[in-house]
């Protein structure tokens, strides 16, 4: 009952869409920092191996800690990049509302990513927003790039498997 309102709702698609805006708002305004400067992720992940998140005198995301240490070290400058531009890239996904879905999806990777490195900021509260955005579907973009683009795509995909079964069946 909660979903079919979560995602069915023109209430909903217009709270939906404020929220939208102010976490695609600041996921934006942080990437295109990083894009117009000149960022470097790599003393961010040198000191999140450094300063990893302990209970005491235990490690709590070994995983992570390693994963830091073997590949994105290691690979420092395509994480610059990709943290860049990808939060650039969500946050316009999330203001046009194009791929808004992925883009929430994407946002709360990262945002996750952050927090087991130690960070919290603001990160919890992007999630919980982006976790709604997540459940709401297509009507998180219903005032958006996604009214057009969806369907466009469904179309073209239901014309693509269309035309591969008639090819299949002559075959």
């Amino acid at each position: 009952m909660f979903m079919n309102f979560l995602r069915n709702n023109v209430w909903v698609a217009g709270i939906l869409t404020a929220l939208r805006l102010y976490v695609g708002w600041a996921w934006l305004t942080a990437g295109w920092g990083k894009v117009t400067g000149d960022f470097s992720a790599a003393g961010y992940l040198q000191g999140s191996v450094a300063n990893p998140v302990m209970s005491g005198e235990q490690l709590q995301y070994p995983s992570y800690v390693a994963f830091l240490e073997r590949f994105a070290i290691p690979n420092a400058e395509v994480f610059s990049v990709v943290v860049a531009w990808g939060e650039v890239l969500v946050g316009l996904g999330l203001i046009l509302g194009v791929f808004t879905t992925a883009a929430a999806f994407f946002g709360v990777v990262m945002n996750f990513s952050f927090m087991f490195a130690g960070t919290i900021s603001t990160n919890p509260l992007l999630v919980l927003i982006s976790m709604f955005i997540l459940a709401a579907g297509a009507n998180a973009g219903k005032f958006g790039g996604d009214r057009w683009v969806l369907p466009y795509l469904k179309h073209m995909f239901s014309n693509k498997v269309r035309y591969e079964n008639r090819e299949a069946k002559a075959a």
